[in-house]
């Protein structure tokens, strides 16, 4: 059997939306069972009256921590604290931190630095560092646009890139193609597994921020590539349509 990998998720409620939840623990789902599931705040505010009515539904153990001083972030020093604990105690494969300060940033690089895995989820307006040091990061806001479509169809229509809007994205356009150039074998093809994995080795991509929660749904859209279905066995290759 396939290990199952186990990750912590660790959120800090003073600087995420409690809205996207949902569509993170799903995403987290993806890669493994999060078998920790930690909040931090000052539950006797009632900034967290949102947070507080998912905790119950989504197994998450709340974690307290009053203001002791006014303008000093009390919550920010026990979430960094319990992850170290974790980090030593605990034989995890992954971490999740939701949050939108980068003050996390230097937590992020120290858990990397012990081989383990940091998935980020915050809001559009988290700093460049932090989204930067995850190894995979993904804004909030997509996550709650991909929820809504998927209940019912809203009045500003769909959020996900067309294929214009993704081929005019030169950054994207050019991870893609060197992702699928590294991974080709003798014959030219490249396994989407492998491109997905040379690009979340390199950078913090996710195909959620482009509206899209599958790769290889992104990869039919862009339109940049052949495809090729593999017999007998789910998979897709793909192959640089500028190589015909």
């Amino acid at each position: 059997m396939k290990k199952e990998n186990k990750i912590a998720l660790l959120i800090d409620c003073d600087n995420v939306s409690h809205n996207s939840i949902e569509g993170v623990i799903d995403e987290l789902s993806k890669y493994g069972k999060v078998n920790i599931r930690h909040a931090y705040g000052n539950w006797k505010s009632e900034s967290l009256k949102g947070w507080e009515e998912k905790l119950h539904p989504h197994a998450i153990k709340p974690i307290q921590q009053f203001a002791y001083t006014k303008g000093k972030n009390a919550t920010d020093a026990a979430m960094i604290i319990d992850a170290m604990d974790i980090l030593y105690s605990q034989n995890l494969d992954a971490f999740a931190l939701m949050t939108s300060d980068s003050d996390f940033t230097p937590l992020v690089m120290r858990i990397l630095s012990n081989g383990i895995t940091v998935y980020g989820f915050g809001e559009k307006k988290t700093p460049m560092p932090f989204v930067k040091a995850c190894s995979q990061f993904i804004f909030t806001e997509n996550l709650e646009a991909i929820e809504e479509e998927e209940e019912k169809a809203t009045s500003e229509g769909p959020s996900k890139k067309n294929r214009n809007e993704l081929r005019q994205d030169t950054v994207l356009v050019k991870l893609l193609r060197t992702a699928v150039e590294q991974a080709a074998g003798e014959d030219g093809w490249s396994d989407l597994g492998v491109v997905g994995q040379y690009i979340s080795n390199k950078t913090s991509f996710s195909p959620v921020n482009y509206g899209y929660k599958k790769l290889s749904d992104l990869i039919r859209v862009c339109d940049l590539f052949e495809i090729k279905m593999k017999k007998g066995r789910s998979g897709m290759s793909i192959r640089d349509v500028r190589k015909k």
